[in-house]
């Protein structure tokens, strides 16, 4: 690629705003941009004419179909491609493409997860176009975002209770904003930049792993002589073969208007990261899922396959996805950043409390927001936060709520002007605060980052909880202060309390440690939610519940479905999870052992034969602790089907769910443990799949 043109590249695929202001007219795209920026109604004669030159400009650009580009709750994308043709009365065709076509398409609704919205004979759903973030091309196809809904009118997608609570944060922030005199802001966004992590293995090792290719992990596998513990490979050099892949990937997001950043190697061997600049959440929510995609179809270019499960590997680091999340008008005002004195900002301070009486108050909503059965392996593990939800905030912040808590003067930190040691090198000064990694939910300057989320999820469902619930911290405060009379004594009062009563969820502590889980949830009270089964039926708690249909992003119907496709999910991965084990040690694993010990016992008979007085101490040992391992293998193969079986007799997903933690998941880390084993038994020669080491350390 020729990086002098990186400009002209950048968005060539993409719908965008300088497209718009280029090819409709100063009415059009004057009532279009009213639509996107204050979500005033769009009008049918503006959505013909952006439809008219939507297909004009795609049609230059080689494309031959559109489709209505929609996120239904299966966590990927979906699309159903029509052509532009239409038939002339000649004979020919003509390329045509309406305002209707634009606005609104009809894919099959019960053929996507409802939660029970949609009977299977009950086909009828609805896209709706989303003008707030813009249509793209991908392979020759015009993508339009959509919303998607059921023939009834609930939301089947995670788009469309993003967008509404994007409208609930919008709402309430200005009427904050008015108290403070802030009568020019028309509209506040929140803004994400989410840090992809991924794992990048050679396809043909790939292809030779049933568990990779049915569930996107390793069901089993035994520990190299080598994995991450020498540190050498986070933000290592870049191997060849992946820096092309890079490249690569760079160039396809970057025509797609993906503000693709930063790339590195991660912690764990064949371990990678992505992080783009962040933008409008609704935007971001998008770009990450394409982000997704591209990487998949990028990767098998270069003969690898990006791996997105959160933890594909036992032993090593998982990945996740930061969810570096703020607050912004329209006037260009990040009310997340404390400026020079953030003691002396009240504004900044009462939306800085707002997201902890937020996080303090709905952490359950926070934790399900991030639960599946993948990142379930990864929460709590020594590269993520724990399932307890917290907030750091650093030194400074902590004590200026600190002093405001306690009626003191607050003196400010010091600047610490760094030397190195070497004349050479340029002195510089000390952030105020260190970073904490451990923490779920960190203060990073000017944001908050959410760093609980797995590397497969849709940022949606987090942003979503999280914007719901700042946004009603904000109502309670709008309420009180719009009633008054000395706004400055009430606004230092409500600042005041709601620190002490929501100090619990701070903590700058390392969260790994037993102790911080013993204070937490004994002393502190804090929830520790630590799988999907105990964190998703919090869904339906009547104050989550209360609070998502007061802010209406979700209706009550729609959280109760929601809570079922979330658990419904779960049960299935792990039963597939299940199956693929079943299946692979009865057909692979015991045969491949079971031929090693017979030509280990052929071997040890002829040495016998050989030489009487030879002990054969290797071949002994290894035939009876094998040979254990394989009745222990089978009986734990057998003891796993049964409860493979026992699943089947589920009807109520809640049940299910209580069954797969409990019962399916031990069963089948005993038969893992028992395989691994083995592994480190039998010769590589008669081993069937590939190995960890080959699989982590094969592409360079």
């Amino acid at each position: 690629m020729d990086y002098k043109n990186v400009p002209e590249l950048f968005g060539s695929l993409v719908f965008d705003d300088r497209v718009m202001k280029a090819r409709l007219s100063d009415e059009v795209y004057a009532s279009l941009k009213k639509t996107i920026d204050e979500n005033v109604r769009l009008e049918n004669s503006v959505a013909d004419a952006v439809a008219e030159e939507m297909k004009n400009w795609a049609i230059e650009h080689g494309a031959t179909h559109f489709t209505h580009w929609f996120q239904p709750l299966t966590g990927i994308t979906a699309e159903k491609h029509d052509s532009f043709i239409t038939p002339s009365d000649d004979g020919g065709v003509l390329m045509e493409f309406s305002g209707k076509e634009l606005i609104k398409g009809e894919p099959d609704a019960s053929s996507f997860p409802s939660g029970g919205l949609r009977a299977t004979f009950e086909a009828r759903g609805y896209t709706a176009w989303d003008p707030t973030s813009y249509a793209f091309i991908k392979d020759h196809t015009l993508c339009i975002p959509t919303a998607f809904c059921s023939y009834s009118g609930e939301a089947l997608d995670k788009k469309t209770p993003l967008l509404r609570s994007m409208q609930a944060i919008n709402r309430q922030a200005k009427r904050i904003l008015k108290l403070f005199g802030n009568d020019d802001v028309k509209y506040i966004r929140t803004c994400v930049g989410p840090e992809q992590e991924y794992f990048l293995i050679d396809k043909e090792l790939f292809d030779k792993r049933p568990d990779l290719k049915y569930t996107g992990r390793t069901l089993f596998g035994a520990m190299p002589p080598k994995g991450q513990e020498m540190d050498d490979h986070y933000f290592g050099v870049i191997k060849p073969r992946v820096a092309e892949f890079m490249e690569d990937l760079n160039e396809e997001l970057w025509k797609l208007g993906i503000l693709a950043k930063t790339e590195h190697n991660e912690v764990a061997p064949a371990q990678h990261e992505l992080a783009p600049i962040y933008s409008t959440t609704n935007v971001a929510t998008d770009s990450n899922q394409l982000t997704m995609e591209i990487m998949k179809k990028v990767a098998r270019r270069h003969g690898m396959v990006c791996l997105l499960h959160e933890k594909p590997f036992a032993g090593v680091n998982g990945s996740g996805k930061h969810n570096n999340w703020s607050v912004s008008t329209d006037t260009g005002v990040n009310l997340l950043s404390p400026g020079k004195t953030p003691y002396e900002n009240a504004q900044f301070l009462l939306f800085l409390v707002a997201v902890i009486q937020a996080v303090d108050d709905y952490q359950d909503l926070l934790r399900l927001s991030v639960a599946t059965a993948g990142n379930d392996h990864r929460l709590g593990a020594n590269e993520a936060p724990p399932a307890i939800i917290s907030v750091f905030l650093g030194d400074e912040l902590t004590a200026i709520l600190n002093a405001i808590k306690n009626d003191t003067p607050y003196k400010g930190a010091e600047e610490v002007k760094l030397k190195l040691g070497v004349h050479a090198l340029p002195r510089f000064f000390r952030d105020t605060t260190d970073r904490n990694r451990t923490s779920p939910f960190a203060f990073t300057g000017n944001k908050f980052e959410f760093r609980s989320l797995g590397s497969s999820n849709s940022i949606a469902c987090a942003n979503i909880m999280l914007n719901s619930a700042v946004a009603e911290s904000l109502r309670q405060y709008a309420d009180e202060l719009e009633q008054a009379e000395d706004f400055e004594t009430a606004l230092h009062e409500l600042i005041k309390r709601v620190i002490t009563e929501h100090e619990r969820i701070l903590f700058d502590g390392n969260g790994y440690g037993e102790e911080w889980i013993k204070e937490a949830t004994e002393v502190r009270g804090l929830s520790n939610l630590k799988t999907t089964a105990d964190a998703m039926p919090h869904l339906l708690d009547k104050k989550n519940v209360e609070m998502l249909v007061k802010h209406k992003v979700f209706t009550e119907t729609e959280a109760h479905s929601r809570c079922e496709i979330m658990l419904e999910n779960y049960v299935k991965t792990v039963n597939i999870e299940g199956l693929t084990m079943v299946d692979m040690v009865r057909k692979n694993y015991l045969p491949a052992i079971e031929r090693y010990l017979y030509r280990l016992s052929q071997t040890t008979v002829l040495m016998r034969q050989a030489s009487p007085n030879v002990k054969c101490k290797y071949e002994v040992s290894t035939l009876e602790r094998l040979s254990e391992l394989t009745d222990y293998i089978m009986d734990a193969v057998i003891d796993l089907e049964g409860a493979l079986s026992t699943f089947k007799e589920f009807t109520d997903v809640f049940e299910s769910s209580a069954f797969v933690r409990d019962e399916m998941l031990p069963k089948m880390e005993t038969l893992r443990k028992y395989v691994d084993e083995a592994e480190m038994l039998t010769s590589q020669k008669d081993w069937p799949f590939p190995s960890y080491g080959q699989l982590l350390f094969s592409v360079y």
